[in-house]
């Protein structure tokens, strides 16, 4: 059987048969405002005082990322004192020595989750796609090796069907998690989709979600089955 640990995000476990298989990296794609830096907080911050975790971002500054956090009440400034979360920022373009680094912040808290924010941004770098995938391979077996369950972050063109900005990532990862705009009734709605999970009966459905004032959320129940114009 399956270890699976909690996504922290409201509904989705339901989808995905309980939670993430223990020590995979799942992909996070979503167009621009469709909600993945607040998923990938929720997703560490949810279990931090059981099982630590560290976000690496490649784009957006750590002021803007902690500012997220604060709108939604959660106190990652805590954490961080007693090393349950750490948040590391990295400019894409220096990179010789990014995998040891994250591996080393791992070690040092014992991290157990870990988001990789974002891939386009190292994408924007590795122009190659070969090495793209291969570095992609690289940095999971590094947070396997470490036993880490872990989300990569892509975003992905509005009105584009595609499940990653660069079209690599989706085939080296162990599962895919879509955040749709789909259109219902001359209206836009939001969307959340599970492409793949490795060895998971998952939801084939699309289904709404919304960002509340508590997070993330995710309403199993309900499916979204119009057109979709990511």
């Amino acid at each position: 059987m399956i270890s699976r640990i909690k996504t922290g995000v409201s509904g989705l476990d339901d989808l995905i048969e309980g939670g993430f298989p223990e020590k995979d990296l799942v992909l996070l794609s979503g167009t621009c405002g469709a909600g993945k830096t607040v998923f990938g907080l929720q997703f560490l911050y949810s279990e931090a005082s059981r099982e630590p975790g560290i976000y690496v971002s490649f784009e957006e500054g750590l002021p803007q990322i902690l500012g997220t956090a604060r709108n939604f009440g959660w106190d990652t400034q805590k954490l961080e004192k007693i090393n349950k979360l750490r948040f590391l920022k990295y400019d894409p373009f220096k990179l010789e020595d990014i995998f040891e680094i994250i591996e080393s912040n791992i070690r040092e808290i014992n991290a157990r989750r870990v988001v990789i924010d974002s891939i386009s941004a190292l994408g924007i770098y590795v122009k190659d796609p070969t090495e793209l995938r291969r570095m992609i391979l690289q940095v999971s077996n590094m947070l396997r090796k470490n036993d880490c369950t872990s989300l990569l972050i892509s975003e992905i063109l509005a009105n584009e069907n595609s499940l990653s900005r660069f079209g690599v990532e989706e085939f080296v990862v162990d599962g895919v998690v879509l955040l749709h705009n789909v259109l219902v009734g001359g209206e836009y709605r939001r969307g959340l989709s599970v492409w793949k999970m490795r060895s998971t009966d998952h939801s084939k459905k699309i289904h709404p979600y919304r960002i509340s004032q508590k997070g993330f959320v995710v309403y199993p129940s309900d499916t979204i089955s119009l057109e979709i114009r990511r």
